[in-house]
């Protein structure tokens, strides 16, 4: 073919163009169901955050919200509660790391960082023992924490496991104070 002439497009090549067009579309509309249900439920973005009002928790009482479709625990811890907390070397714990979603993965499980800065009374927390997934006691235990009657985790005023097969601290869920009274959790 020289340099002058002009291939015109045939009814061939509208028919293979045509025929990928329908095969990519039949495709997607193949594969759509699969892939929409894939997204998570209208229940479970909806509880993707929670807000709880606080101003009813005095100092040694807690409540109990239901985030994710987990327990979390928000305790207003006394001070005797704190200060057991800060008294406790890293070394005499089972796990060093914080396990707080709110820093870095690293942080050791200093009683500050199982806390928030300024807000350093208030205690948040997923309570689910992380041995098997059950349910801790609040304000059980050898340490005035929780524990865990299933398998006899037992963890300390800050969430931190300190006897027992649980191998990991309680996590600390994402969250922040919107104001003095109200805990955005999520």
């Amino acid at each position: 073919m020289s340099a002058t002439e002009i291939e015109d497009p045939n009814r061939r090549d509208f028919l293979y163009v045509a025929t990928g067009m329908a095969a990519v579309v039949g495709a997607g509309a193949f594969a759509w169901p699969f892939i929409d249900q894939m997204r998570p439920d209208a229940s479970t973005l909806a509880l993707s955050t929670v807000e709880v009002d606080v101003s009813s928790l005095v100092p040694g009482s807690s409540l109990v919200v239901k985030w994710r479709g987990k327990p979390v625990v928000v305790r207003n811890r006394t001070p005797e509660e704190m200060k057991s907390g800060e008294d406790v070397k890293l070394s005499d714990l089972k796990d060093p790391l914080a396990r707080n979603a709110n820093l870095p993965s690293d942080a050791p499980a200093t009683d500050a960082n199982r806390s928030t800065p300024g807000k350093e009374a208030w205690m948040v927390m997923v309570q689910v023992c992380t041995h098997l997934g059950c349910i801790p006691l609040g304000q059980e235990g050898e340490f005035g924490g929780w524990f865990c009657p299933c398998h006899g985790s037992v963890y300390d005023t800050a969430g931190r496991i300190r006897h027992g097969p649980a191998p990991e601290n309680m996590e600390i869920p994402v969250f922040k104070f919107i104001s003095d009274t109200k805990i955005l959790i999520g």
